[in-house]
């Protein structure tokens, strides 16, 4: 029996044959799923902050491999060559890799002091009366250059709580414009884990993914501004700071290298080198510390850089086991159902069902990362079979992804800045105002967007 191109990705010369669809395939993914949500649920029952993460996710998908390789109907040697290919699929081995060095950068740029003076010149520019708006660029601009919306959390929320004081601006308001841009610029970024996740899995080029969600982000934004402009509560004459610009330059470097489709390999390394070579020529800053730099930067990148190659595996196990392929012939009736119920074309279904996948995924994971690996390989199977574009699959993918990470109280964005702010999670998202608009308008040009 001849095998297709889709079938022997993720498996290795024993393996000769994909199982039938099969049901009982994808027990380990909800297993993963029940230990991971159960250990949450009960963490936060107890009133542990960060309740969704107290079980690392890299623990808690080892017993979901363990039952896959039990339920496996190949020999223990086969199950694990096919386990160890998903792991080693150049996929997967690129993310990880790209992991590494977008962790290195935004280690090198923070301890260089790029974080510091790039929030110093978005303040020089804000309006004393357009302090809410004014925080929703500056995040979003840091989590583009960072790819991380935790870091520029971490970065800029402390320095927005004490203008919002001053201002006396609620504080789940200006949480809630910190939180939508630091959202709106992980999504975007280039170096972003999340776009890192969802172009390896569809097979696009970064730049053209970026593009692709500019048509979806840019609307959004635009409306989100305008909301918080008209929001303003107060204003506060932000005192003056001192600003390097040279700090800022391995930023904006990165991002003119990444809009302009450089390598991302390359983009990284410059920017590494960049982020560096201004803290050795400005600051006191030694080689040794930078080396030590980057490697914290790689350890930072630990969990997700293990669990996407679990994840892989997994995945490549579900796959020869019919798991996936069970899936995708469920997806496959109800876009045939939903196409002829209203006369519209399966690719618009298709991405409706990618959007439904890791939206569903990511509500129980709380990690918009991972919700994209997992749903990777399905989405690829549904672009390629209703020709979908591979760049819109993997915005399709980011984009609910974070849509549904910005609107979950136990998601750690959420968390982060709600314990900044000493508001609840629940007041946290309700100011998110980001995802709630972004959702609405990807609903709406999935549905309405002309295909060729």
């Amino acid at each position: 029996m001849n095998k297709t191109k889709r079938e022997t990705t993720l498996t290795t010369q024993n393996t000769t044959t994909t199982s039938p669809a099969s049901f009982i395939a994808l027990l380990p993914l909800f297993a993963f799923l029940a230990l991971f949500i159960g250990a949450g649920v009960y963490f936060q029952s107890q009133g542990v902050d960060f309740a969704f993460y107290q079980l690392p996710s890299v623990i808690a998908i080892l017993p979901a491999i363990i039952l896959a390789l039990l339920l496996s109907k190949q020999k223990l040697n086969q199950s694990i060559d096919t386990f160890i290919a998903g792991i080693g699929h150049s996929n997967i081995i690129a993310m990880c890799l790209i992991y590494l060095l977008a962790g290195a950068f935004a280690s090198v740029a923070k301890a260089t002091g790029g974080v510091d003076a790039t929030v110093a010149l978005g303040l020089s520019m804000i309006p004393s009366s357009m302090l809410l708006p004014g925080f929703f660029v500056i995040a979003a601009f840091i989590a583009t250059a960072m790819g991380t919306s935790m870091g520029t959390i971490a970065a800029v929320a402390p320095i927005a709580l004490g203008v919002a004081d001053q201002a006396q601006i609620d504080y789940a308001l200006m949480a809630g414009a910190v939180m939508s841009g630091a959202l709106f610029g992980d999504n975007l970024s280039i170096i972003s884990d999340t776009t890192i996740a969802a172009t390896r899995t569809q097979g696009c080029e970064m730049k053209d993914k970026f593009r692709e969600n500019l048509i979806f982000a840019l609307p959004a934004s635009l409306i989100t501004l305008t909301l918080f402009a008209f929001a303003g509560q107060g204003q506060a004459e932000v005192a003056a700071q001192e600003i390097d610009i040279i700090n800022v330059i391995p930023y904006l470097t990165i991002l003119f290298l990444a809009v302009a489709g450089v390598n991302v390999f390359v983009v990284l390394t410059v920017g590494i080198l960049l982020a560096g070579a201004t803290g050795l020529f400005v600051a006191d800053y030694g080689v040794i510390q930078f080396g030590q730099d980057i490697y914290a930067g790689f350890t930072n990148m630990q969990e997700i850089f293990i669990l996407s190659m679990l994840v892989g595996g997994l995945a490549a196990l579900m796959q020869q086991q019919g798991g996936l392929k069970f899936v995708s012939e469920k997806i496959e009736a109800l876009i045939k159902r939903f196409s002829k119920a209203k006369g519209g074309t399966s690719t618009r279904a298709a991405e409706l069902g990618m959007a439904s996948i890791v939206a569903a995924t990511n509500t129980c994971v709380a990690n918009n990362t991972v919700s994209i690996v997992v749903a990777g390989d399905i989405a690829k199977d549904l672009a390629q079979k209703h020709g979908v574009e591979p760049k819109r699959a993997a915005s399709v993918l980011d984009i609910f992804a974070c849509i549904v990470q910005g609107l979950i109280p136990h998601g750690a964005q959420a968390l982060l800045i709600a314990s900044t702010f000493a508001i609840s999670p629940i007041a946290a998202i309700s100011n998110a105002w980001y995802c709630m608009i972004l959702a609405v308008v990807a609903i709406a040009i999935v549905i309405l967007r002309k295909r060729h």
